[in-house]
């Protein structure tokens, strides 16, 4: 009996080598397929080659039993080819193109080359964003359909998710359709979780439109949607198949959104990049927002692809969101400049010294008049919040950070930094 497991175990290993070498060959033919499109102007995704590959390989597989298994390897195997050609055709670095992340200006003129569009297609979007941008994604669509919703925090709530997945139902969307969120976080949180729960999964991309959603929301895969005025405190993870990030679209916005945004960024740059934060300090950030979009970018790819499920290093992304969301609970302010106030109480003092001019100069608030009661009752709910105790990051020194777990009462008394500046 032992003799033929080692002997099994020897075939499989002898097997393991020769696919390695095959995949090694067949990542060879993808990337020649890849510089020929780049050089022609061509689609990188090609669906129906795709459905003929699979139905060729599939039709190999006789028992029925292992059709299913190998169906899954092989839609494995042409998502892991496809990346590949996203980050040979549009020019990206592994990682981002890992997570088939688009970065360039106009892009989105070219969606239906970039992304898997030639299907029904339910495009969210919202009346805040100009209707030009879900109408171009629209026209490189095999069936779209725009949905549009309120503007706003408010529309991020079951009612309008449960709107959107009944919308999709009415169309006779299946498994082999997707969304695509055109706008902001709201958007992209929703349509993100329509896509992550709809027949238990189908594909998202997102286009974002806004500074914050550029920087930081549309990746990750983080979606939800507020519940009993706690916000986020419903959702899913589903990482997107692909994210256009075109900063063409940022013309539009007005400078209070653009600085909203920047907030997101700047988070970022205390805790992960002293040279990025060089640029706040010293310069102007919204003069170099391609940069610092860029920046932000990567630096959350390299976090999440570490730490997908925010159990370890992607809890310090969290900073100065803690108190930042119980402000925000309020009504009123915008999520950047919540975040925006809850940075300030976690900084030190030294580092508090140089985040505050930066924030004022920037246009955000960096003092409040706040109903202390309220924003400690919205703590309190926070999902970060174990035995009593809730994990917040803080830093020390620009560039730096640690986690620290503090209790309520210690918030309390942090949030008097900034409702005493008031």
């Amino acid at each position: 009996m032992e003799g033929s497991l080692k002997k099994a175990r020897d075939e499989i290993e002898r097997v393991d080598r020769e696919m390695t070498a095959l995949f090694l060959r067949r990542m060879e033919a993808s990337e020649t397929i890849a510089e020929f499109k780049k050089q022609h102007g061509m689609a990188v995704c090609d669906p129906e080659q795709e459905k003929t590959v699979m139905s060729r390989n599939l039709g190999l597989i006789t028992d029925p039993d292992l059709r299913g298994y190998y169906g899954e390897f092989m839609s494995d195997l042409m998502d892991i080819s496809r990346r590949r050609q996203y980050g040979i055709t549009t020019g990206g670095d592994a990682l981002t193109a890992e997570l088939g992340i688009i970065m360039k200006r106009g892009c989105i003129s070219g969606a239906g080359k970039l992304l898997d569009l030639g299907r029904k297609v339910l495009i969210v979007t919202d009346d805040g964003v100009p209707q030009r941008y879900a109408e171009t994604v629209a026209e490189q669509c095999g069936e779209p359909e725009i949905y549009r919703i309120r503007q706003g925090e408010d529309s991020k709530n079951l009612s309008v998710l449960e709107s959107i997945l009944s919308r999709m139902l009415e169309l006779g969307f299946t498994r082999e359709d997707c969304v695509v969120s055109v706008g902001g976080g709201v958007c992209g949180d929703l349509a993100g979780f329509a896509a992550s729960v709809y027949m238990r999964g189908v594909d998202l991309y997102n286009i974002p439109t806004t500074v914050l959603a550029q920087a930081d929301a549309s990746v990750g895969g983080k979606t939800a949607v507020d519940l009993g005025g706690v916000k986020n405190a419903v959702g899913t993870f589903h990482t997107p198949k692909g994210v256009l990030i075109d900063t063409e679209l940022l013309e539009t916005l007005p400078e209070r959104h653009i600085a909203n945004g920047l907030a997101e960024a700047l988070k970022v740059a205390v805790i992960m990049d002293e040279e990025m934060f060089g640029i706040f300090e010293n310069g102007d950030p919204a003069a170099r927002l391609d940069e610092i979009i860029d920046r932000s970018v990567r630096i959350k790819c390299s976090v999440t692809a570490q730490d997908p499920k925010d159990t370890g290093i992607r809890r310090a992304l969290n900073f100065g969101h803690t108190i930042g969301h119980g402000i925000e609970s309020l009504g009123g302010r915008l999520h950047g400049e919540c975040v925006a106030l809850g940075m300030i109480p976690m900084c030190s003092p030294p580092v508090r010294e140089r985040i505050v001019p930066v924030l004022a100069g920037m246009g955000l608030p960096t003092g409040a008049n706040l109903d202390e009661d309220r924003v400690c009752r919205a703590m309190l709910s926070d999902k970060k919040m174990s035995e009593g105790r809730i994990s917040v990051t803080k830093t020390d020194g620009i560039g730096s950070f640690r986690f620290d777990s503090v209790t309520p009462e210690e918030l309390r008394e942090a949030l008097g930094i900034i409702t005493q500046k008031d």
